[in-house]
């Protein structure tokens, strides 16, 4: 697998995936999009009520939703239990590569995660701890009474098998009521299925500069 960097509109960077043809970030602000869909959509929603909160990522891919979401769960006193599964992990030099055209005060924290070991619980702040999988969602059973989830997959059109209605169904079931999903994926035929599944879901404007409209959905 071969990825090549890219600095995005916002000056952060994103990978590009030669084999599918596909970015990790959104070509119009990598940095942007995930604080945007992620962070601000989700997890802030899911801290909102209170208790630590279980999040699960589908897709560590670059490391950097993990990276922010450990930033704001230091900067808010919540703690966050942060699992995140993954079937292709990037090298080690591919992460340095990419840390080096963050933010400087993100680096430390992004690092923490990357070299976090898999398959095991890292403590990477007082306020978080990654349990990073290297395995498939298709079959991962999934840790249980989930605050929030972040699909994080990459578009339909390239990775189809991560869209079935089977795979929110699973997730679905592992989340808490009032649980939020949250993904940059804001197509009717997935809104639609996952209203079927029994999500309440609305359209959120997406990220400045980025996507017009984002998905979050309550269990």
């Amino acid at each position: 697998m071969r990825v090549s960097i890219e600095i995005t509109a916002d000056g952060s960077p994103t990978f590009y995936r030669e084999d599918i043809d596909e970015h990790y970030h959104s070509v119009k602000g990598a940095l942007a999009e995930s604080s945007h869909v992620y962070i601000q959509a989700g997890w802030q929603q899911a801290a909102a009520s209170g208790g630590t909160v279980r999040v699960f990522e589908v897709g560590f891919g670059t490391g950097l939703n993990a990276a922010l979401t450990a930033l704001a769960a230091l900067e808010a006193g919540v703690d966050t239990e942060y699992y995140s599964v993954e079937l292709y992990p990037l090298s080690p030099e591919s992460t340095a590569l990419y840390s080096g055209a963050l933010p400087e005060q993100l680096q430390p924290i992004f690092k923490a995660v990357n070299t976090a070991a898999w398959q095991q619980t890292s403590r990477i702040n007082p306020h978080f701890s990654l349990t990073k999988i290297e395995g498939n969602l298709l079959t991962l059973e999934l840790p249980a009474d989930l605050d929030a989830v972040y699909f994080d997959a990459f578009a339909p059109e390239k990775q189809p098998e991560m869209w079935h209605e089977a795979v929110f169904r699973k997730i679905y079931q592992a989340m808490k009521p009032g649980g939020v999903l949250t993904t940059y994926c804001a197509k009717g035929a997935i809104r639609r299925m996952l209203a079927d599944i029994g999500f309440k879901t609305e359209r959120l404007p997406g990220p400045p500069g980025g996507k017009r409209e984002i998905l979050r959905c309550i269990k």
